[in-house]
């Protein structure tokens, strides 16, 4: 298959993100002892919704400088870090020599993974392939490289934060900025980058069809003592305390 022609752009987006951002944050969340959800850092201890990893190999797509990867691997799990992005990944591999958390890394796109069928009982996705790819191209792959009985998990911005971000500047809105009906392929103004979002019903639509049973839904909100975010300041922790700023879904390969 050829390159979907947004891969490049946001390749580069996240290759000048590493450079002002995430590089110099990479360090920090490596060592974190606790899973955190988001940009509020919501613990996993209080969503609940990995379970325990021990054991299972997982392919996390769209992974970064990989730190989901390194949380998983600390618990007992068998990563394999799959972006498009190869700074992202050189900063992985930094890590990787820094803390002695070895997992392979490959360079490739969530939406064709050079892996084999049925390898992973976990396919896990953080703000990577769950909107920097085309969900109706990376949910059927990552259909594809689970085991039966094997779970998919991905975080993603909210759909109301999608409805209600500001086209001319980086803030969300208390009111509703933009139709929800058509939405799927989302670009901004004076902005490189493509982000992808289905609604609530077309996407539960998308998983069955694909062949996922839907587990859970879960919105996360910003906690009582949150502070806005240094970097992702366009949702404000005061919005995210009365709206849902992220959500996480959960689905599973059925055995049969």
């Amino acid at each position: 298959m050829s390159e979907s022609d947004y891969v490049a752009e946001n390749r580069g987006v996240w290759t000048e993100s590493n450079r002002e951002y995430t590089d110099a944050q990479a360090d920090r969340v490596w060592r974190a002892e606790e899973i955190t959800w988001g940009m509020f850092g919501v613990p996993e201890s209080e969503v609940g919704v990995v379970g325990d990893v021990a054991g299972l190999d997982i392919v996390d797509l769209g992974c970064g400088t990989g730190y989901f990867s390194a949380w998983f691997a600390k618990r007992g799990g068998r990563p394999v870090g799959v972006d498009v992005t190869p700074a992202q990944l050189d900063t992985a591999r930094r890590l990787q020599a820094e803390t002695g958390l070895e997992f392979p890394l490959i360079e490739a796109s969530a939406e064709e993974v050079p892996l084999p069928d049925e390898g992973f009982d976990l396919a896990f996705s953080e703000y990577g392939a769950s909107i920097w790819c085309d969900s109706h191209k990376w949910i059927p792959e990552a259909h594809r490289l689970l085991r039966p009985g094997g779970r998919l998990v991905f975080l993603r911005n909210s759909i109301i934060v999608m409805l209600c971000a500001l086209e001319d500047e980086e803030a969300t809105s208390e009111t509703l900025q933009r139709p929800q009906r058509g939405m799927h392929r989302m670009e901004w103004p004076d902005e490189e980058g493509v982000n992808f979002y289905l609604p609530h019903g077309e996407l539960f639509a998308l998983l069955r069809s694909t062949g996922f049973e839907v587990e859970n839904l879960i919105e996360l909100y910003a906690p009582d003592d949150a502070e806005t975010h240094e970097y992702y300041s366009y949702v404000t922790a005061d919005w995210a305390r009365q709206w849902p700023v992220e959500e996480i879904w959960a689905a599973r390969k059925p055995t049969a």
